[in-house]
């Protein structure tokens, strides 16, 4: 049996709520190493830090880019959408900025928001 149109649109809203979660992560964990565990290795001179962060950090973006390849191959994503996307994860608190694009994005599939709507300030 096909899925239908509603269906369709409550599995592409599924996935945005998980590729949010999965931006929140992302960027939590880089905050983290640039942040937390750099500090600690070259100033307090703990380098454990950054070996226990890198590779959480490591498999959170990998988790991300994986992720971010579902999450666009299931939707109609502009390319500048989908490099938006890819530059945020580099850049450290851009995951926090992405969520609230994300969060519109599954908005707009509910209905309530237009996608274009660029500031939002309500969350």
């Amino acid at each position: 049996m096909p899925p239908t149109e509603t269906t369709a649109r409550t599995d592409e809203r599924d996935q945005l709520r998980r590729m949010r979660l999965v931006s929140l992560l992302e960027g939590a964990t880089l905050v983290a190493l640039l942040f937390v565990a750099a500090p600690l290795k070259h100033i307090a001179g703990h380098p454990a830090a950054t070996s226990i962060i890198g590779p959480i950090h490591g498999m959170a973006f990998l988790l991300y880019v994986w992720m971010l390849i579902q999450t666009v191959s299931g939707a109609d994503w502009s390319r500048a959408e989908i490099a938006r996307a890819v530059i945020v994860a580099f850049i450290p608190f851009g995951a926090f900025a992405n969520e609230r694009f994300l969060r519109r994005k599954e908005l707009a599939l509910a209905g309530s928001v237009s996608p274009e709507r660029k500031w939002d300030t309500s969350g």
